[in-house]
């Protein structure tokens, strides 16, 4: 069983080592192979990414979820590793990929993963077959200096590890993209991926403003009309679900790193809505023109 580790970078050097180091072991001996789709880094990102052996490929930025496949389509192993230049994965995580891979008493890689830890299996489209063929990692979100246990940021369970050719990125979302599968999945109950996220209110702040943008596209064009001034959407939307996620989610246990997190969460969404409502009045205003 081969492994690739597919990346896309952009000025990732503050982040790119430690994502590299943590699947060191994966992929040495021959093992397996590091993807980095690169857009054109003006820091060491491309230069490190060598350093650590990794097929290394500069294109134009496409979007995530387009830049994510392209990625995966110049990935040759067995199975794909997808990870986000500011995650790293832990070192029990990467023991039981490793161990699964190479324990040939259980079988086909899937189903040593499968077997060796209690997992809950589902169907996203369909059964199409017994064994899984994309797996579910829990995902640790680190923000301010803790690591988040509540509010929905901890189980936040990605679809990243699956058999090549079983799973893409939906190129339909602009921001927030996940991958697909219309394979069976199942949830690897042992280590993480550790999100390294926001280490700075500035970082957050900047990274919500950057994808509020890209979310209010998403609204225009999934509303396919003018988006109208909306109360409820910028103000009571927010509101809400600062509650949910603060009060109901138990995002308070978090400390004072939950409160504002949730707190600049809830202006997200309102910058969300409020550039959709000027995006489309910009539309509309340059058609009359």
């Amino acid at each position: 069983m081969t492994l690739s580790i597919v990346i896309i970078t952009h000025n990732e050097e503050a982040n790119l080592s430690r994502a590299l180091e943590s699947v060191r072991q994966l992929v040495s001996d021959g093992k397996g192979e590091i993807i980095v789709v690169d857009s054109g880094s003006t820091d060491r990102t491309v230069e490190i990414a060598k350093s650590f052996g990794a097929k290394v490929f500069v294109e134009e930025w496409k979007g995530f979820a387009a830049q994510k496949n392209s990625a995966i389509d110049k990935a040759t192993g067995d199975w794909i590793l997808s990870l986000d230049a500011d995650e790293e994965v832990s070192v029990d995580l990467a023991a039981h990929i490793k161990r699964a891979a190479t324990d040939v008493d259980h079988g086909p890689f899937e189903w040593a993963l499968a077997s060796a830890f209690t997992t809950r299996f589902e169907d996203l489209r369909g059964d199409v077959g017994l064994l899984p063929l994309a797996f579910w990692i829990t995902r640790r979100n680190y923000f301010l200096g803790r690591w988040l246990e509540h509010g929905g940021y901890y189980p936040d369970r990605k679809l990243r590890l699956f058999a090549r050719g079983s799973a893409r990125f939906d190129e339909s979302r602009a921001v927030h993209e996940d991958a697909q599968t219309n394979r069976r999945t199942a949830i690897i109950k042992v280590g993480a991926l550790l999100h390294h996220s926001y280490p700075t209110l500035s970082d957050y702040i900047e990274h919500m403003n950057r994808y509020s943008s890209l979310g209010a596209e998403m609204v225009v064009a999934e509303a396919n009309r003018k988006v109208r001034f909306s109360v409820i959407d910028i103000v009571l939307r927010p509101l809400a679900t600062f509650v949910y996620n603060y009060f109901f989610r138990l995002g308070f246990l978090d400390g004072r790193e939950g409160l504002l997190l949730h707190l600049y969460h809830a202006v997200y969404v309102s910058w969300k809505y409020a550039k959709a409502w000027e995006l489309s009045r910009k539309s509309t205003d340059q058609m009359s023109s």
